[in-house]
């Protein structure tokens, strides 16, 4: 009888070893606090500031383009493409000539009035102006030309509270206005190696960022351009528990709970 209570209680033992250090383990500390290594006891302060990249034109861009000339017939002509035979639909047209928008295709270029099809891929919004303000000036006294993309979109998927795309007002957003639009990313957000996939000349790249660490304040990498992917990778303990089969973690939980249960039955059983 002894032995059996011996060989009880130190099965009770191992079990609640078990348990605790498997508690333990779910509750590892791991760091979630973004640039955890600025100095707490004085300002951070950045004299480098962040690299911005031009924003460059891609295929499938929408582009919101506006032609202001000396000549509201030309305003018409340039911003709708058609002719008003009436002053007061010129009237009309003029004060909504700002809505034009020119989608560009899969060789880069837009279809514009008069002056047909322009390649604009791969320029920057300036470089893209320059290039219609010269064209469109063999034709006109000093045209003015405005341009800007508007459907300029990033989209956050992963390990954060609110996945989605999301289409942006300016042509400027950093990763930290990104995750924060995407509800931030959850306690099983892998803060150290977030992915930002990118579509460049040469195909797509992979970019990996650590929010943990402060110098991407400074990097290239702060910032974001249009049709980036922004992914937050799982941690791996979440991976793992994924990885489980829901059938698996029940049986093992009523075969834990059967085994306490047994210890306890025994120990007043012999007592």
């Amino acid at each position: 009888m002894k032995l059996k209570m011996k060989y009880l209680s130190t099965m009770g033992a191992r079990l609640g070893m078990v348990m605790l250090l498997l508690f333990l383990i779910s509750c590892s500390k791991r760091n979630i606090t973004y640039f955890s290594n600025l100095d707490p006891e004085k300002e951070n302060v950045f004299s480098d500031s962040p690299q911005l990249e031009p924003i460059r034109i891609q295929t499938e861009d929408e582009l919101e383009i506006k032609v202001t000339t000396l000549n509201p017939e030309s305003n018409v002509l340039f911003n709708y493409g058609v002719i008003s035979g009436g002053d007061q639909v010129n009237v009309e047209a003029i004060g909504n000539y700002n809505l034009a928008r020119y989608i560009v295709d899969s060789e880069g270029n837009i279809d514009f009035p008069i002056l047909g099809k322009v390649n604009l891929v791969g320029l920057t919004r300036e470089e893209a102006k320059n290039k219609l303000t010269e064209l469109l000036s063999k034709l006109v006294t000093d045209p003015r030309v405005e341009l800007s993309i508007s459907n300029f979109k990033i989209t956050v998927l992963g390990e954060v509270n609110n996945p989605s795309t999301f289409t942006i007002d300016s042509d400027k957003i950093t990763i930290l206005e990104a995750l924060g639009l995407a509800g931030d990313m959850t306690v099983y957000g892998k803060r150290e190696n977030v992915l930002v996939i990118r579509q460049s000349d040469s195909g797509k790249k992979v970019i990996r960022v650590d929010m943990l660490d402060k110098a991407v304040l400074t990097s290239k990498n702060y910032y974001l351009m249009q049709n980036d992917v922004v992914y937050v990778e799982a941690v791996t303990k979440k991976v793992k528990q994924a990885d489980i089969n829901p059938t698996t973690i029940a049986i093992l939980s009523i075969a834990s709970s059967v085994a306490v249960a047994l210890i306890f039955s025994f120990d007043e059983i012999f007592n």
